[in-house]
């Protein structure tokens, strides 16, 4: 057995371990946060009834944006590096945090639609921030799209890369959609100075929530993509053993 052999091994038992305590943190955080949004965080004193109880998923769907901006920055980093090294270990990153990204944007709609009903009576207005937040989900899951699409591995992370970096230009619409455009997006204060409908002040307590569930759905991120990662590289290497095959 060749010494590079031991070194491989070596190196996934290392993984082994990283994947394992992440997921295991992950999970014990994700529960933590659950529990904080229903019962350690206050209720927000300026919203009444079924308002006020949806307010709690605001925890959910913070984290949920966290991870999708998450995925997709980490995108922008590994398309940037295959283009620069053509080592196709970082088209699996931006492969995996995409799809991560997209995950999580989908659950900051779903979250972000169950809040909107009392808060606005309806699933879905037509709302600057709601909609720019669909049309950024809608273009990664047209760059997993794009990639079946493509047989040729290099040439498919050559222009998955450039298209990763072209399609994060709907990240800061969406971010900025608020407040390019009338929206009725509710806002968070950090005193009590809330205005619209939905809007609503947050206390200490309510902050350390916040901060508990980013903290959170970071370190479920970390562990997804490593996860991903992993299993894209494997694939890869099957791929590789077919080609030599064949």
């Amino acid at each position: 057995m060749s010494s590079t052999t031991l070194k491989s091994r070596g190196g996934w038992r290392g993984l082994d371990i990283l994947q394992l305590v992440l997921g295991l943190l992950a999970m014990a955080a994700m529960t933590f946060v659950m529990w904080a949004s229903l019962y350690l965080a206050p209720a927000a004193s300026n919203l009444a009834g079924d308002e006020q109880l949806a307010q709690r998923i605001f925890y959910i769907h913070m984290g949920c944006n966290i991870g999708a901006l998450a995925g997709f920055l980490v995108s922008i980093v590994g398309s940037i590096a295959y283009l620069i090294t053509r080592n196709l270990s970082w088209d699996r990153v931006t492969q995996a945090a995409i799809e991560v990204g997209v995950i999580c944007g989908m659950g900051t709609i779903l979250t972000g639609m169950f809040w909107a009903k009392p808060t606005w009576n309806t699933y879905w207005t037509w709302d600057p921030r709601l909609t720019t937040s669909t049309i950024t989900v809608l273009v990664y899951l047209a760059y997993l799209l794009f990639r079946n699409g493509i047989d040729d591995r290099r040439t498919r992370a050559r222009f998955s890369s450039i298209y990763a970096i072209l399609a994060f230009l709907s990240v800061p619409l969406t971010f900025y959609s608020a407040r390019l455009f009338r929206s009725i997006h509710p806002v968070v204060y950090g005193s009590e100075n809330a205005e619209a409908q939905g809007d609503f002040a947050v206390g200490a307590t309510m902050s350390q929530v916040i901060t508990y569930s980013i903290v959170a759905f970071c370190v479920l991120f970390s562990a997804l993509v490593i996860l991903r990662w992993r299993q894209l590289g494997t694939e890869d290497t099957v791929a590789e053993l077919r080609e030599g095959v064949e």
